[in-house]
């Protein structure tokens, strides 16, 4: 019996048993032999380990799996098997056990993500837009590489520029860029968002026509971002759109800082702000992004955006907002030139159209299970829909309950408190919104649970009222439309989360405009991807980044190999439309 040389040990874990911890299994390929009756010598292979035999005190060999006559080695069956090991292993450790003999495995870095990442950019036309931009041409630094660089990090590993630096030298296999400073990162941001009109009115037309977008809906929100500041920016003249201007321009009409105080959507009264609007599509793909100084009325922007979306060659748009949009100035300006809108509409105003609406009898339309609509004709001249969602009426019911039980139980015995004592009470319920509603102060200063105003919550359980100027539109389908709404808040929690819209590292406002164009450019990468694989992106991105290069060294160079693909990397780039990387992906022989 012979073995192998010692570059074939395969280590693999072996657990003794639920609660003790693993022994390590130290496997190889062993070669025994026999002579046939005319002399000739035939080798079987087999996979062994070496097993401690605590009762003879000797260490004996166990076969694992035999493998047969070597001349008649079963080739495509042994790589099935070392497939099949591999993928107990990381995509390092699987790179480093298969490393030819002679060659030094060096490292090992994700290629999944980057290259499909990659392949969107260049499959929209991104990489030509930008270098096709006056003002983004530099000799020194490949401009367009760094920026789809800084987007691939928001998308894949969110973190400051510097530390995307870092990441694109050390942590990653980025096509076409193996090496940038974070210098560099920001002289891209600086020309980005130099051109940030002429870019977006491009990656627009491109994926409008490529993805042939439905435009006919078009949503539009706003959220704030905050930044852990002591102070706000200093205040600078600006124009109506939130634009720096010259002191005593014509176009100046306040003064704000950038970062500074405003209504935040955060919680967050208490720090520096900015606020950034986003209108997407009815299938969540964001066509364009905006920010303003943080003490920006949310009510007018909408009118800005239209205004600069009118160039666009949109077709007949419906423009779906929120309530806070619903002014008579916005819904004027909003069928300027043919065109329409759905907007929500304040049921607790005591507005005349939502009492109107609300005190009219009908049925509702049954349109899902937690969908219902009726339409009521009050006279006006837009048609009003109130949507009911019975899931929703129930949750509304049972948190009043909850705070009406909350308030008795505080206001419970506070008749026997003296005037100074009630008072005090009476301060701390108004600070509770979710209480104050619910309480009625009497005449004599006696504390209450208001039964009206409960009566008069009954009434809006699981309700929300809809305007809509479109004649053409059916109930349900406003309905429908204002629900799609939650595309945008859906782009809003990933642009948060998934690409770490926050924290914001940056203190110039140019450069905070541009990490937030760039955040974009990364969720639009990541909605074609969720919108054409049909998978989100978090389980993309994991099954994206299993795929590794690994770099392997020895006397006639470096070259550079990829793991093997997995079918759920096949299937998501053939959806995806994307080539598959090359087996060996760099080749560099020893200089002499």
């Amino acid at each position: 019996m012979t073995r192998l040389p010692v570059d074939n040990f395969i280590e693999l874990p072996r657990y003794r048993s639920a609660h003790s911890r693993c022994t390590v299994w130290r496997v190889y390929v062993k070669a025994s032999t026999r002579k046939t009756r005319d002399g000739q010598t035939i080798r079987y292979l087999q996979l062994a380990h070496n097993e401690w035999d605590s009762v003879a005190k000797v260490s004996r060999t166990k076969v694992l799996y035999s493998f047969g006559r070597e001349d008649q080695l079963d080739v495509s069956g042994v790589r099935r098997l070392v497939d099949a090991l591999s993928r107990l292993l990381d995509p390092a450790d699987a790179l480093a056990a298969a490393a030819p003999a002679g060659l030094s495995f060096v490292e090992s870095r994700p290629l999944g993500g980057a290259w499909l990442l990659d392949g969107l950019w260049r499959q929209l036309g991104i990489d030509k837009i930008v270098t096709g931009l006056a003002g983004v041409r530099r000799r020194d630094v490949d401009v367009e590489r760094v920026l789809f660089a800084l987007v691939a990090n928001r998308a894949l590993k969110p973190s400051s520029k510097l530390a995307a630096a870092e990441w694109v030298c050390h942590d990653v296999h980025l096509p076409g860029l193996p090496f940038v400073t974070d210098d560099a990162c920001y002289r891209a941001m600086d020309d980005l968002i130099s051109v940030e009109p002429k870019l977006t009115r491009a990656v627009y037309d491109q994926i409008a026509d490529l993805l042939n977008l439905e435009v006919d809906l078009l949503f539009f929100d706003t959220t704030s971002t905050y930044f852990e500041l002591d102070e706000a920016d200093e205040p600078l003249w600006r124009d109506e759109h939130g634009e720096v201007v010259d002191d005593g321009a014509p176009t100046a009409v306040k003064q704000a800082g950038f970062r500074t105080y405003g209504k935040s959507k955060d919680g967050r009264d208490d720090l520096p702000q900015v606020v950034v609007g986003m209108a997407v599509t009815r299938t969540g793909i964001p066509v364009r992004v905006w920010c303003w100084p943080g003490n920006t009325n949310d009510s007018a922007l909408i009118r800005q955006v239209k205004t600069e979306m009118r160039d666009w060659n949109l077709a007949r748009v419906v423009w779906v907002a929120d309530r806070g949009f619903a002014s008579e100035a916005n819904r004027r300006f909003l069928q300027q030139a043919g065109g329409h809108y759905i907007l929500g509409e304040k049921l607790r105003a005591g507005t005349t159209e939502a009492d109107a609406a609300l005190a009219r009898q009908g049925r509702y339309a049954t349109v899902t299970d937690n969908l219902q609509v009726k339409e009521v004709n009050i006279g006006a001249d837009d048609r009003f829909v109130i949507c009911f969602n019975p899931e929703a009426a129930d949750r509304d019911a049972a948190v009043r309950a909850r705070l009406v039980a909350q308030l008795t139980d505080k206001i419970d015995g506070s008749d026997k408190l003296s005037v100074t004592k009630r008072a005090e009470l009476r301060g701390v319920i108004s600070t509770k919104p979710g209480l104050n509603r619910y309480l009625r102060v009497t005449p004599g200063g006696l504390l209450r649970v208001d039964a009206a105003a409960v009566k008069a919550e009954q009434r809006l359980d699981g309700k929300y009222l809809l305007r809509c100027s479109d004649p053409k539109l059916s109930a349900e389908d406003i309905a429908l439309g204002y629900k799609q709404l939650l595309e945008v808040e859906r782009g809003w929690r990933d642009m948060k989360t998934t690409l770490d819209l926050r924290p914001v590292y940056h203190r110039r406002e140019d450069r905070i405009r541009a990490h937030i164009l760039l955040c974009w450019l990364g969720l639009l990468l990541i909605r074609v991807a969720e919108t054409t694989t049909g998978r989100t992106w978090n389980k993309i991105r994991a099954e994206a980044e299993r795929l590794h290069v690994g770099v392997f060294t020895g006397p006639a160079g470096t070259f550079c190999q990829r793991t093997e693909l997995s079918q759920p990397h096949k299937t998501i780039l053939a959806r995806l439309k994307i080539t598959e990387p090359p087996r060996i992906i760099d080749a560099t022989p020893a200089t002499a």
